[in-house]
């Protein structure tokens, strides 16, 4: 087939064309929030975002962040029990959907939540490996925290995927 790629070969031409966007130290809670505002004014409908983190890490603390840059109406809170929570937004028919998926076992039962990848802005902690070909572009925002107790400081760093992330600057 001329002129076709295969989903491997996509995925792989999505990972070739990655762009690490932004990296930074973060040293509390109220940052992490912070950036999570700062960040939102970049998303639109049909972005994914991948929130990526050992347990404690900060990935609820920035989705609330995102949250409020968004203007969502309601608390975000974590998504662990109902594995996904819809928020509307405030003057937007764009919504913002928080997705944990801590305890699925694969991308078929990801799907089976019915998403609306492409009108929504979705955020999916824990969601590395299960959402190959749902979208040619996603960004990765990846927390990294001292698991020795010692330091509370976090390392962040965020990866834009495909064509969507190729000109956005943080």
């Amino acid at each position: 087939m001329a002129g076709s790629t295969t989903p491997i070969l996509a995925l792989q031409n999505n990972l070739a064309m990655s762009k690490r966007l932004l990296e930074q130290r973060v040293f509390d809670a109220e940052q992490m929030h912070e950036i999570g505002i700062r960040l939102s004014k970049h998303f639109r409908a049909g972005d994914l975002i991948v929130l990526i983190g050992p347990l404690g890490a900060g990935k609820t603390t920035l989705a609330r962040g995102i949250g409020e840059g968004l203007a969502v109406i309601g608390n975000v809170s974590s998504p662990t029990f109902v594995i996904a929570r819809t928020h509307k937004r405030e003057n937007s028919d764009v919504a913002m959907v928080h997705v944990d998926a801590y305890r699925l076992g694969s991308a078929a039962e990801l799907d089976d939540l019915d998403i609306d990848f492409e009108n929504s802005i979705v955020l999916v902690e824990w969601g590395k490996g299960l959402l190959e070909g749902v979208s040619e572009n996603w960004l990765e925002i990846e927390i990294a925290r001292d698991h020795t107790g010692e330091s509370e400081v976090r390392e962040l760093a965020v990866t834009g995927f495909g064509d969507r992330w190729s000109a956005v600057n943080f």
